[in-house]
């Protein structure tokens, strides 16, 4: 892959861009606004993981050698460059969405920039960051199409699970960052406390998701294919409460990733617009 899309973690900003998606869906509202929200989405993200290399060099030496920067197919100023060009591009794009979008943007970009340098290696405090910029992505995409109460909403759920993968990716990487003297809740609490905590967030996710179908935000078609994503969730909990090692916290990561993935599926099939396609009404 070209080391300057790899570095964007394109997989990681589609994840993002699927927001802005699923709140067109939502709202019935496919326009110019969803494009071009979806472009500051993509960029934006793109450019925090961009920066977040930049930072994390010598910590990627040792967890991931083979990323762009440590791999040496890309330099790191060249990255830093990069990055910024990205995150003006984003931030011109929301403007032109309108004052709010734009504030939001510029903020997150800042934000993001921070959570690299600083607040990434801080016992927990870099695990909220990042996962309330997930959910944030949620709020944007209702801002600009109108509908702000149910991004809120998704945006919340978003953020359980992302901290639930946050802290089991801290789990994986506890080497790494244990050399270069972060703080992240494995190293400060141990991985025992750090999977049950993980566990906790998963189980809240989906214990409670099923409250989205009886509160009208989505349509019956959104429970089965939450009982899936439930399924998966509840299978990662298990798994990382039962051994709390770096290979298991390798593969509950993924987990969790594809539980995401299916949580969005479902809120595509209980959504407003697939709901009418189908004639259900």
């Amino acid at each position: 892959m070209n080391p300057y899309i790899e570095i964007l973690r394109p997989v990681n900003a589609v994840m993002a861009v699927i927001t802005v998606i699923l709140m067109a869906l939502i709202t019935g509202r496919f326009d110019s606004a969803v494009l071009l929200a979806s472009a500051v989405v993509f960029m934006a993200t793109g450019a925090g993981n961009v920066i977040n290399d930049y930072f994390d060099h010598e910590i990627d030496a040792i967890n991931r050698p083979k990323r762009p920067i440590p791999s040496g197919r890309i330099s790191r100023a060249t990255a830093g460059i990069y990055s910024a060009v990205l995150f003006a591009a984003a931030s011109i794009t929301g403007f032109y969405l309108g004052l709010l979008p734009g504030l939001v943007v510029v903020s997150s970009s800042l934000l993001m920039v921070y959570y690299a340098w600083s607040l990434k290696r801080r016992c927990l405090v870099g695990n909220i960051t990042i996962s309330f910029l997930t959910g944030l992505s949620f709020v944007f995409g209702g801002i600009v199409l109108g509908e702000v109460r149910v991004s809120v909403i998704l945006g919340l759920y978003a953020f359980l699970m992302t901290m639930a993968r946050e802290v089991v990716k801290d789990m994986e990487d506890v080497e790494g960052d244990r050399a270069e003297g972060a703080t992240t809740l494995p190293i400060t609490h141990g991985m025992r406390v750090s999977g049950l905590l993980a566990a906790a967030f998963m189980l809240i996710a989906s214990l409670t998701s099923p409250s989205l179908y009886i509160l009208g935000v989505f349509s019956v078609l959104y429970i089965p294919v939450l009982l899936f994503a439930v399924a998966v969730f509840l299978r990662a909990a298990i798994m990382i409460l039962r051994s709390q090692d770096r290979a298991t916290a390798s593969r509950t990561s993924k987990l969790i990733k594809v539980g995401m993935a299916v949580t969005f599926i479902a809120f595509a099939a209980g959504s407003r617009t697939i709901t009418a396609l189908l004639g259900l009404q």
